[in-house]
């Protein structure tokens, strides 16, 4: 998409998402459903893929996010290798359940406004301003989440200033929640809270806090359908990223395999 940009940034201030939503709402993550044959102007409910589950959760070092890398159509597969989690900057990454379209242009669409607002203000936003930020674009689409277009993330940082991961969530309004230790949402969210509950402890090392995570999902996958679980056959593994004050790194997929490995060795022996 080509944008015409006529006037000044300035008018708006650094904020990209705000000039997108002045001169080119078009361009803004959404999917606009067609009306009915014959006149009628009321919209008619599609079916669009859906992507979960995904979680956060604190560690030693910083944070982890994962999320599993399937999504459904109602009840039928419609992708399985799609990414949910993403880098967006240096010291932060963002992982997005609901309507796939939207989240993952909604994603995208933040990691722009991040960059943006750092190459004219000449520094990056603090972590509680991207958070405020991401608030306000999940705001932003809240007409198409009222028609079932619903665009859940979860936003990490390594907080510089206070030395500490930390973890964001939101509603459909666009309200920000922080939590202290862990979260997971998607249609197996409950799922997995409920595995990181019991073997969550503060300040775990890294390798533990991995195994964590991967359990959780797999927990999630157990239990609900529309998660993926480990696929061995075609070598199809959920996303693991950290996010410490070195920056974002992804946690090997060997890593994760061999760890999925051993999880589901040690269940089948019943330990």
């Amino acid at each position: 998409m080509e944008f015409n940009f006529k006037g000044p940034f300035h008018d708006l201030g650094s904020s990209f998402y705000e000039w997108l939503t002045v001169h080119h709402p078009d361009a803004l993550p959404n999917i606009r459903m067609q009306p009915e044959e014959r006149g009628n102007d009321r919209p008619r409910s599609v079916t669009v893929p859906h992507g979960t589950t995904v979680l956060a959760m604190k560690y030693r070092e910083g944070v982890i996010i994962a999320g599993d890398r399937m999504a459904t159509e109602g009840y039928q597969v419609s992708a399985r290798r799609i990414d949910k989690v993403y880098k967006v900057d240096e010291h932060s990454a963002i992982a997005i359940a609901g309507a796939a379209g939207p989240c993952i242009e909604l994603a995208k669409l933040f990691q722009t406004e991040l960059e943006h607002y750092e190459k004219l203000e000449g520094s990056a936003l603090s972590t509680d301003g991207k958070a405020n930020k991401l608030s306000q674009m999940v705001k932003g689409n809240l007409p198409m989440a009222f028609q079932g277009l619903v665009v859940i993330p979860i936003f990490v940082g390594y907080d510089l200033k206070r030395n500490e991961g930390r973890i964001f969530k939101y509603d459909i309004t666009g309200g920000r929640y922080e939590e202290t230790d862990y979260f997971s949402t998607g249609s197996g969210g409950k799922d997995a809270r409920t595995t990181m509950k019991k073997m969550y402890q503060p300040d775990m090392p890294e390798t533990e806090a991995v195994r964590t995570a991967l359990e959780a999902l797999y927990d999630a996958a157990e239990e609900d359908i529309g998660t993926g679980g480990p696929d061995l056959i075609r070598g199809i593994f959920p996303t693991v990223k950290t996010v410490t004050v070195r920056g974002v790194t992804d946690v090997d997929e060997t890593r994760v395999r061999q760890t999925y490995e051993q999880l589901i060795e040690s269940r089948r022996r019943g330990s």
